[in-house]
């Protein structure tokens, strides 16, 4: 079993789907990606919306001008991907202008800007503003990592725990069957952890360690993700909230919207959200699964505010000094 926090960056990334099939271009795209913290994923012209349909989590959609082989074809693949996907933006590269005047009719409402190959750097704006809008604090994301992996090693004994790089995603598509959330309240940020996993391979590890049935270990498993994220909860509260409430008087709320048969959760904010992926490998059997675990910061985000209480939460499960809600 793999202790203590797995090696990760202090910069989170995102993961862009690049549908620009310029071969003159490629090169200066992946370059960009590469060097402003950006995962450029290629896909095979006409799977667009197979891959889409999945759960994969993006923070945005790169799109060349000629994609579809003609503008009516391009503007129509941009319009079928901006109604599947909403909340993704997509930016548009022309050839000659960075803008989205011209445009066949109905293509801007696909589009949340343009840039031109020659002018990088806008793009880079672009970015900024779409998708690393929002700041995180290093001791943060380190913190984050430290507290889940500590919690996770003491409640999945025999485990071996990888994490990939933070990054940053505009999706709202849910990860597997089961999900949960807790709200996060301080003087410096309102939002929401939450947590989503697949239910089978808990289920397979229950009925290993217990030789029961599976009707029986599915609330098991209910409680033992529940009984996870209210030890992260309580590790996040005693380290960077402590018992002081908000600083600000109102309690304004915002609806959160549940769409099980699309597996789609809104926040209510348009944010972009903060994501981090764990892949827990049973060292006896080399099975795995996938626990994510996404921050929505809907409400307020006051990175400038940020201070951490403690900075000593190794072995705090072990010592039962975490808190339980």
């Amino acid at each position: 079993m793999q202790h203590g926090t797995p090696a990760m960056n202090d910069k989170p990334v995102s993961k862009l789907l690049v549908l620009d099939d310029s071969p003159a271009h490629a090169w200066k795209i992946k370059a960009f990606c590469d060097a402003n913290d950006l995962v450029a994923l290629k896909v095979r012209k006409g799977a667009e919306m197979a891959v889409l349909l999945t759960n994969i989590d993006l923070g945005g959609i790169l799109y060349c001008e000629g994609y579809g082989g003609s503008p009516e074809e391009s503007t129509r693949i941009a319009a079928e991907i901006h109604s599947a996907r909403p909340e993704l933006p997509i930016i548009i590269r022309r050839e000659t202008q960075a803008t989205l005047a011209g445009l066949p009719a109905g293509a801007e409402q696909a589009f949340c800007a343009a840039y031109v190959a020659s002018d990088m750097g806008a793009l880079r704006k672009v970015i900024d503003e779409y998708i690393f809008c929002l700041m995180y604090p290093n001791a943060l994301l380190r913190g984050i990592a430290e507290i889940t992996t500590s919690v996770l090693s003491s409640q999945l004994k025999g485990f071996r725990i990888s994490l990939d790089t933070p990054y940053i995603v505009r999706d709202r598509v849910i990860f597997g069957e089961l999900f949960s959330l807790m709200p996060l309240e301080s003087a410096w940020c309102r939002g929401y952890m939450m947590l989503q996993t697949e239910e089978d391979p808990l289920l397979e590890v229950l009925v290993r360690e217990n030789a029961s049935d599976a009707a029986t270990n599915f609330r098991r498993v209910n409680d033992l993700l529940g009984e996870v994220t209210n030890l992260i909860w309580g590790a996040f509260k005693n380290r960077y909230i402590g018992d002081g409430k908000a600083s600000n008087g109102h309690q304004v709320q915002v609806p959160l919207l549940v769409n099980h048969k699309h597996k789609y959760i809104s926040f209510g904010s348009e944010n972009p959200q903060l994501c981090f992926r764990y892949t827990l490998t049973d060292e006896s059997t080399t099975r795995s699964l996938t626990l994510y675990q996404r921050f929505a910061f809907n409400l307020e985000w006051s990175p400038d505010d940020f201070a951490e209480i403690s900075h000593d939460v190794a072995g705090l499960v072990e010592s039962g000094e975490m808190e339980l809600f």
